[in-house]
Order: structure tokens, then C-alpha cells, then sequence
């Protein structure tokens, strides 16, 4: 039987800490007991996941949907999309079996790429050497996590760019069924022995096609800070998100950048293991941060006395 490898390429940047991280990985589940209840699927797919933050692993080589079990995903500092990719690359180069003179290969690899941000190393030599040697032989799916994924940088790897908006009540189960019902579709597919297609119908309430790459914003989508307990020594990580505000006067009105604070969350030390150490020169006003903090603090005041 030709396998039909599919690789989940994971963001998990420090941007994704609490709820976002734990509902990838809820999907992940959601998405391997389906796949095991469909018999087309259960002969023929095979997962494999790739993470990336400040650097890139593969936390799960490709395995038979029987044998998968979804991993806990980490969580570190940087979106390295450029060592993602190359993570990727190699995994297709070790795992994925070509076709020869002597044996039929595996079918043509699916990736889907899952991200919320914007690369925080330079991936262009990482983009050209996907295009150049792979992207004829995978197919790419990336997913752009809300607002702030650099959708520019997303149309040089793939035509199939598509941004999932979490906004409402069960849009990310939607999601993941989507999601689902692709691998299934695809594997369905290749089982009465074509190829798979690129990309099934979409949910269009919860998913829409980027068909022109726009231009890249220079403002980050959140701040996040990192320190460490005075009293036991555990690391814990501040997240900020930025909202816009309206000023308005008798004359003009106009939209004022801000960040609210999310929530503090507590880290263990793998988190530093997949952290990018280097610098950045993105910079930005304390007073913004310090602001969300004493509104953040004061309705915390309010609340307890009540």
C-alpha cells in the first residue's frame, strides 16, 4: 500500500502561550480519532510533526494514523519559519519514499502549515530551496492563524494560503473539521489511486483564500515578557496583545495604537531550549505596556472589593 504522508508544521512561538497552544493540540487529537474511524485514511496516511519557535524540531517522525499519538506541543521564544523549513525538508528527504525503477513511492507529501506571526529569522534561502526542489513534489497548505501571520512571506512558499479568524463560538472546531475532512478527502482520493487534490472545498465563515500577497506591516501583533519568580526561581512569560482605541476631539478622531495585557502564564525550562537567543531591534514604548498593566491591575482592585 502507497503511503500518503501529511506533515503539520506547528507554530509554537511564544505568541500562541495559554489557550491557542492548548487548542492546537486539542485539534490534533480531534483530528487523528477521525482519522482512525475512516478506513480509506486508516490504510493510507501517515502524520509526522514539525515544531518550530526559536528553533525547529520534528516532535513526531511520519508514523501510520494507527501508531500516532499526539504530542504536548512546546513552547519557546522566536518564530524561526527558515529552520522550520528546513526541519521540514529534511524529514521529506529521510522519510518520504521516491519512486524508482524497482517500486511505486509514496504518494505526493501534504503540509500544512500553522502560524500566527511573522518570521523572526530571515527565510528566503529556506523559501527558495522549498521552491526550487520541493515544492513540485508537496503540496503546502499554510494557514495563517489570525491577523498578525506575515501573509507576504506565506505566498512565496505556496499558492494555497489561507487565514483561519478565530472569532466566534466552535470556529475552531470548524476549523479543525476542515482541516479533517481535507486529510480525508485526500486520502479517499489517492485510495481509488489518483492524486490527491490541492485543497478540498472551504468553510468560507471560518476561512477565506489570500489571492494577492499584501505588503508586509512593520508593528508587532503582542509583547511578550519573561522573568523569573524572586521567591521559587520559575520562569513565567507576560503577553500583551495590541487593540487600537479611538481619540476623538471636537476637530478629528483618530485611532490610537495600545497593548492589553492577555495574561501571565508559567514556563518550565524547555522553553529556553527552544528560545532564539539572539537579539532583536524591535523596540517599543514602556508607557503603552506599563498602562495595560495598571488597567489590568485596577480592575483586579475593583473586582475585590466588589
Amino acid at each position: 500500500m502507497r503511503r500518503l504522508p501529511v506533515f503539520f508544521v506547528l507554530d509554537c512561538s511564544e505568541s500562541m502561550v495559554g489557550e491557542n497552544l492548548k487548542k492546537m493540540e486539542d485539534g490534533l487529537q480531534a483530528i487523528v480519532r477521525t482519522l482512525r474511524a475512516d478506513p480509506h485514511a486508516l490504510e493510507s496516511v501517515y502524520l509526522s510533526v514539525v515544531a518550530f519557535a526559536g528553533i525547529a524540531r520534528t516532535v513526531v517522525p511520519l508514523v501510520e494514523v494507527c501508531s500516532f499519538y499526539p504530542p504536548k506541543l512546546p513552547l519557546g521564544g522566536g518564530t524561526n519559519l527558515g529552520a522550520a523549513l528546513g526541519a521540514l525538508m529534511a524529514e521529506i528527504d529521510k522519510n518520504v519514499l521516491r519512486t524508482t525503477a524497482d517500486r511505486k513511492g509514496d504518494w505526493k507529501p501534504i503540509v500544512y502549515l500553522f502560524t500566527d506571526g511573522r518570521p523572526t529569522d530571515d527565510p528566503s534561502a529556506a523559501i527558495d530551496e522549498w521552491n526550487v526542489q520541493y515544492a513540485r513534489k508537496a503540496t503546502m497548505v499554510a494557514v495563517a492563524l489570525g491577523k498578525s501571520a506575515d501573509l507576504s512571506v506565506l505566498c512565496r512558499l505556496t499558492e494555497h494560503v489561507l487565514v483561519f479568524e478565530d472569532s466566534g463560538e466552535g470556529d475552531f472546531r470548524k476549523f479543525v473539521n476542515w482541516v479533517t475532512a481535507s486529510v480525508v478527502a485526500q486520502s479517499r482520493s489517492v485510495g481509488e489511486g489518483a492524486e490527491a487534490q490541492a485543497i478540498p472545498h472551504l468553510d468560507e465563515s471560518i476561512l477565506s483564500l489570500v489571492k494577492e500577497a499584501p505588503s508586509t506591516l512593520a508593528d508587532e501583533a503582542c509583547v511578550t515578557l519573561v522573568g523569573r519568580c524572586q521567591k521559587t526561581r520559575k520562569p513565567y512569560l507576560i503577553k500583551y496583545d495590541r487593540a487600537t482605541q479611538e481619540v476623538a476631539t471636537r476637530d478629528f478622531k483618530v485611532q490610537v495604537s495600545r497593548f492589553d495585557i492577555a495574561g501571565c502564564y508559567p514556563l518550565d525550562e524547555e522553553y529556553f531550549i527552544w528560545s532564539d537567543a539572539r537579539a532583536t531591534d524591535i523596540r517599543i514604548n514602556t508607557s503603552e505596556l506599563v498602562a495595560a498593566l495598571e488597567k489590568a491591575v485596577m480592575k483586579q482592585v475593583d473586582e475585590s472589593l466588589g
